[in-house]
């Protein structure tokens, strides 16, 4: 792999200029991030049960001193805070693991045990996190567990923290109305597109080092263990909700389509603690998340953080988030939730305004900045979300993808566009001759821009693909977000060695679909079905889930697979019989038709084609799909 170079002269200018226009420092969230510490273990190195590391801050030790010119010295100081790790006190009966993972995992001290909310990305974080709570706080049993919202990173780990006995007795797990509906929707339907495109937002494949990868902004970077979806048992629907579990009392607002379509935020009367999931962070949010989700209703976040200081910033002696660290004393919350209210209703309104005066995207994000009472906070830079992506996800969310003009109505994919601008600007070394002269001027976005139609075009060109991995390297090093700089960096490194070509699809993990409903299984196989190949191909199935009791009726029509519970049909093509995790088994490849027969597992009664064709029309998705070529 060829070595990341060293940033440019107009980097170095460009890093040296933002260090005059950044917030004073006053310490105060260094104090914060450390307040409360009680222990860690070293590193917080966290190894599989195979023996390699799921998470090893240690690969950060390197984030010391002044920020070296690769890197945005505001995103600098924001990795220095979030490689601040161990278990914390947030006051007494309220406790944290901090930087185990991209998120926090919080314990509650019940009256017999601990309530966990969050467990993080993968079990084995967890499962360390519990560890040390345990060895510190006293060797109880999880009473519950809360997820906050519908992202991974607050969910994916609960079997490090509950087992599969936990679950069978029905454990208590709360989750805010719609949560796996919303869980589903991101991380099976749309997962293998979304998962690839992670690996680029959370520099899963970079280096780490000062040319690599440095911080995420939200915290450091993902876990690689162990990922579950187990259901909850019990949903919030209705803000005011109040429930008493192991004798803690808490109090449920709702806060749909915010920071996730499902989320919540909940306040402790006897701590007077008020938690606000991810709806509040150190820094401005994801309005659209470049990892690929739904856009997010800026309004509405604004509202229920507006909602939040009614109900409770008043009783209010400790904040505290599902990243990053608390803020106490009443006076600091409510100011906190203040601005982060305005942060995001000023970016809703400014979009707006700027669209109805006839700006689009682009030009929006170009010209909108924040006010100076919130750009003077550290906590509105943009280490995660950007004021400048933000800004087109509020355009898109009321005016879509189209920006009226209609030459881009129905414009040429990218390799035929790439063709025809080459030809344009006179071949290929008529591009090269352009983008070597932008890039000596430190004009690397345009070079990115026009190198990236040769690219697609010819991405045989080597000297192509290598001047733009040294454009995007560039606008990498100096990028706040840390979701920008991985993206940047990724595709550098992506252009400057390729992926060795594969025959057969390299699938993701199916961690999550094993753990899901049939239901939900079902949703996933709809997206999996190549509709040209079912062409004009029907049948009906009857499906029998035979250890949930569970009935569907299965139909193919039109090239579209469709599925009703609780229904059969007298005139079923095929009748199927099956175990739950046979079927999914079966539907993801893990086994074969032919064995299931064999052994009993699976029972047919009818026309076993309508299942074979139905298998043969699935597609397996390649992960790691091409993104910076074609």
């Amino acid at each position: 792999m060829e070595t990341p170079k060293d940033a440019t002269h107009a980097t170095c200018c460009a890093q040296a200029a933002l260090k005059d226009q950044l917030p004073k420092e006053t310490g105060q969230d260094f104090e914060d991030a450390r307040r409360g510490f009680i222990a860690t273990i070293p590193h917080a190195k966290v190894l599989h049960e195979a023996g390699h590391a799921v998470w090893d801050m240690s690969q950060f030790d390197f984030t010391e001193g002044e920020a070296p010119d690769t890197v945005n010295p505001s995103l600098w100081r924001q990795a220095k805070l979030n490689a601040i790790h161990g278990l914390f006190e947030v006051t007494p009966g309220i406790y944290q693991v901090r930087n185990f993972d991209l998120s926090n995992i919080t314990f509650i001290e019940g009256e017999t045990g601990y309530i966990v909310i969050d467990p993080l990305i993968s079990a084995e974080p967890a499962a360390a996190a519990l560890k040390l709570m345990r060895e510190h706080r006293g060797d109880k049993p999880v009473t519950a567990v809360i997820y906050t919202h519908s992202h991974v990173d607050h969910y994916g780990g609960i079997k490090g923290v509950i087992s599969d006995e936990d679950i069978a007795k029905g454990l208590t797990i709360i989750a805010p109305e719609g949560f796996l509906e919303a869980a589903v929707s991101e991380n099976v339907l749309a997962g293998n597109a979304m998962g690839r495109r992670a690996t680029y937002m959370y520099g899963a494949l970079l280096p780490r080092g000062p040319k690599g990868h440095v911080d995420a902004g939200l915290g450091k970077t993902v876990s690689m263990g162990s990922v579950s979806l187990v259901p909850p048992t019990k949903s919030i629907c209705e803000t005011g909700e109040k429930l008493t579990i192991d004798g803690v009392e808490i109090v449920f607002q709702v806060t749909p389509d915010t920071e996730a379509p499902s989320e919540m935020n909940f306040y402790f009367p006897q701590f007077k603690a008020l938690c606000m999931a991810e709806n509040c962070s150190c820094h401005l949010h994801n309005i659209y998340t470049p990892r690929g989700a739904q856009v997010r209703d800026a309004k509405a976040w604004s509202y229920y953080i507006n909602e939040a200081i009614e109900l409770f910033a008043g009783r209010t002696d400790v904040l505290f988030a599902s990243h990053h660290w608390p803020r106490w004393g009443e006076d600091r919350a409510r100011d906190f939730l203040k601005k982060q209210r305005d942060m995001y209703k000023y970016v809703h309104d400014q979009t707006l305004r700027l669209a109805n005066h006839g700006l689009v995207p682009a030009e929006i994000a170009e010209e909108i900045r924040m006010p100076p009472s919130l750009e003077e906070e550290w906590f509105s830079r943009g280490y995660y979300g950007t004021l400048n992506h933000n800004a087109k996800a509020v355009y898109q969310r009321y005016l879509g993808w189209f920006d009226g003009n209609p030459a881009n109505l129905h414009k040429l994919p990218p390799e035929e566009a790439g063709k025809r601008y080459v030809e344009a600007m006179g071949g290929a070394e008529g591009v090269l001759k352009t983008a070597r002269a932008a890039f000596e001027k430190g004009e690397y976005r345009w070079v990115a821009e026009i190198v990236n139609h040769l690219v697609f075009a010819d991405p045989s060109n080597e000297e192509a693909r290598h001047l733009q991995a040294d454009a995007l390297e560039q606008m990498g090093y100096q990028a706040e977000s840390g979701p920008w700089r991985a993206f940047y960096l990724t595709g550098a490194q992506e252009l400057r060695s390729p992926r060795a070509p594969s025959n057969v699809p390299r699938p993701g993990a199916n961690g999550q679909l094993k753990t899901l409903p049939v239901n939900e299984v079902l949703d996933a196989l709809s997206v999996r079905l190549n509709g040209p190949k079912a062409g004009r191909r029907e049948f009906v199935i009857n499906l029998t889930v035979t250890d949930t009791g569970e009935h569907f009726l299965v139909s193919l029509e039109n090239a579209t697979l469709r599925h009703e519970p609780g229904k059969t049909r007298d005139d079923a093509d095929l009748t199927l019989a099956i175990k739950r995790m046979d079927f999914i088994e079966l539907v993801i490849r893990e086994k074969e038709l032919s064995d299931l027969k064999a052994s009993g597992a699976a029972k047919l009664t009818g026309d076993e084609a309508a299942l074979t064709d139905l298998l043969s029309f699935l597609d397996t998705f390649d992960f790691w799909f091409e993104i910076v070529m074609p």
